[in-house]
């Protein structure tokens, strides 16, 4: 089970997420399919990240799909993307992401967002 799903292909972000993730006792998994996806969102995921400037992964149907889910509609969905892709960032919202952020704002923010999952992993499994 790992707490941080990423519907990502770029290697970089995912090698970011990845660090930021170790950084707050976190694992992450990545995912290619809207399957992949709900499947191990049902295995306890705490995050969802999305690369939402991704064309090759089906990161909307996929966001549709945990929202549609009674396990997984309350996940939180942090999408990234390009500051200059704003009917994205609308597509993103419609979809049913959480929060969309600049790709820089996600960079900035990302220790944070791993922080407050890994802290609300540890609050689910305390006693």
């Amino acid at each position: 089970m790992s707490p941080v799903l990423a519907v990502v292909d770029d290697l970089m972000f995912l090698s970011r997420i990845r660090e930021a993730a170790r950084g707050a006792g976190l694992g992450v998994r990545a995912v290619r399919t809207t399957a992949e996806l709900v499947g191990a969102a049902r295995d306890g995921a705490r995050l969802v990240l999305v690369d939402a400037d991704s064309g090759r992964l089906p990161w909307a149907e996929a966001v549709r799909a945990l929202r549609a889910d009674e396990t997984t509609n309350r996940l939180l969905v942090v999408a990234f993307l390009s500051h200059v892709h704003a009917e994205r960032a609308d597509e993103a919202r419609a979809a049913g992401c959480s929060r969309v952020l600049a790709r820089g704002a996600f960079v900035q923010e990302l220790p944070r967002i791993m922080t407050a999952a890994a802290h609300d992993a540890q609050e689910e499994s305390t006693p």
